[in-house]
């Protein structure tokens, strides 16, 4: 081990050869906020829903995974960041619909119509660019604030912009096969070797936000509230009990019940769209054998108290 690095939600680990092994762990963030409670098997659906996509999309553009040899424990290529998160929306909601409704109509440098209610479609996927804060807030920016201040090169950003469009369609397509509205999402992508590669996590329930397909449309036409399958919940929920990550607030204190009921929606998003189910909390995923590294390095990692 080369290194430590501690995320929001993952313990990042470097070892020599330029790999990693990322730990998901159970907490839980929002509005770049790591919230006080652990969420029970958290860590284990981000992993496995991401490990799920990963390999489901590596056709599609090449990514950083190697293996996923534990629930909680994936094994890949150390690339080097972009400084830049691909956030793609294929409809009004979240951020971007807080921004419209308080009068912005342009998000990131993209023109949006008059006249859009919340979680109406966009017609077609945006990209709508943020930096990548190591800490603090991400901060939207727009394709020519990029380039101009030379966060990416041009033709790197032309691939990561056709990645994160491809990607965004083949999540839709897999989501909807579900019973799901991929809504919207973001993409990291770091330089292997000079060459543009997936990083990160892809379509799990804290980087997405997803819709229930069937009642969406009636729901849209009454101007009720979608139903939601994503962290966007536990968001609202905070802005209930007024907080926003902003300077000066506390956050609500949560209660096991609150805590339960996270982790149950959770799980029912890795079954919803992955068609599986968890399984008993210690089973490796299928089609992967235990291997002894990984159980010495949870060992040592508990030594640790991390």
């Amino acid at each position: 081990m080369t290194g430590f690095y501690r995320g929001k939600v993952r313990d990042v680990y470097f070892l020599e050869d330029r790999r990693l092994v990322m730990v998901a762990s159970d907490r839980i963030s929002a509005f770049d906020v790591v919230l006080p409670a652990a969420i029970p098997r958290k860590g284990e659906v981000l992993n496995r829903t991401a490990a799920f996509f990963l390999e489901k999309t590596r056709d599609l553009v090449p990514n950083w995974l190697i293996s996923s040899p534990h629930p909680r424990v994936s094994y890949g290529y150390r690339a080097e960041p972009v400084a830049v998160e691909m956030v793609v929306r294929g409809y009004l909601s979240g951020h971007a619909w807080r921004c419209y409704r308080d009068g912005a109509r342009t998000l990131c440098g993209v023109p949006l119509p008059e006249g859009l209610r919340e979680s109406d479609s966009l017609g077609a996927p945006i990209i709508t660019p943020t930096t990548k804060a190591s800490q603090g807030h991400d901060q939207d920016i727009s394709r020519e604030q990029i380039l101009e201040q030379g966060l990416v090169s041009e033709e790197h950003y032309r691939t990561m912009e056709q990645y994160a469009l491809a990607l965004f369609e083949r999540g839709s397509k897999m989501a909807l096969e579900r019973g799901l509205i991929l809504v919207d999402t973001k993409y990291e992508f770091g330089l292997w070797d000079g060459k543009v590669i997936l990083m990160d996590e892809v379509h799990t329930p804290d980087s997405s936000r997803y819709f229930y397909a069937e009642p969406y449309q009636e729901l849209q036409e009454s101007g009720q509230p979608q139903q939601q399958l994503s962290k966007e919940f536990v968001r609202q929920w905070l802005i209930a009990h007024g907080f926003q990550g902003l300077p000066g607030q506390q956050i609500p204190p949560m209660t096991p019940e609150w805590v339960e009921q996270i982790s149950a929606r959770y799980q029912e998003l890795y079954r919803q769209l992955t068609g599986q189910d968890l399984g008993p909390s210690d089973a490796l995923q299928v089609g992967l054998e235990p291997t002894d590294w990984v159980n010495d390095f949870l060992d040592y990692r508990r030594t640790l108290d991390l």
